[in-house]
């Protein structure tokens, strides 16, 4: 779909160690009665993009991930995914970068829908978390180089707290993430 705002990524960041988890893969695990990861994918697979990316550490994920181009981080550090899908984005010529985390089952496509729809040339969107834009958020091209030195623990958090995204709103349950076993819905 590549219209007045160009080439449209999306890009799934599912790379992290998941230290947190404790034993085995967290974007493996259960959640809902599917792996965490599979709810990611399917929502980015849901809205209208000219490319999906996925940074992924673990071989083992690839099956869920039909339809996105794989990716490997550049290091270890928990913002080496997201430089890693920054660089294949801008490959691409990503005119808008739609970032989304694996460890998110329950976000959905419509609210991704609306932050690529909101995002403009010159204005991020964003989902808010609280008081502060977070991801899942959409990028302009322009601020996309932006993250590509992303380094450390808060990915795309210092970026955003650092413009005026517009923020969309979300119930608390649709930002859970997955961090420990506790965190999975049966």
């Amino acid at each position: 779909m590549r219209g007045p705002a160009g080439t449209r990524v999306g890009l799934l960041l599912a790379a992290g160690h998941g230290r947190r988890f404790g034993g085995g893969c967290k974007l493996a695990a259960l959640d809902r009665g599917r792996p965490v990861l599979a709810w990611a994918a399917d929502a980015l697979r849901g809205v209208a993009l000219d490319a999906r990316l996925a940074v992924i550490r673990d071989p083992a994920l690839a099956p869920m991930l039909d339809g996105f181009a794989l990716v490997a981080p550049d290091g270890l550090d928990q913002s080496a995914s997201l430089r890693a899908g920054v660089a294949a984005a801008r490959r691409l010529g990503a005119a808008r970068l739609l970032i989304a985390l694996g460890d998110m089952p329950a976000i959905t496509a419509a609210h991704l829908a609306r932050l690529v729809d909101a995002c403009t040339d010159d204005r991020p969107a964003a989902t808010a978390h609280g008081n502060r834009p977070g991801v899942p958020a959409c990028l302009p091209g322009g601020l996309i180089a932006a993250l590509a030195d992303a380094q450390g623990d808060r990915g795309a958090g210092p970026l955003l707290a650092s413009i005026d995204p517009l923020c969309l709103a979300l119930p608390l349950d649709a930002l859970r993430d997955v961090d420990r076993p506790g965190d999975l819905r049966p």
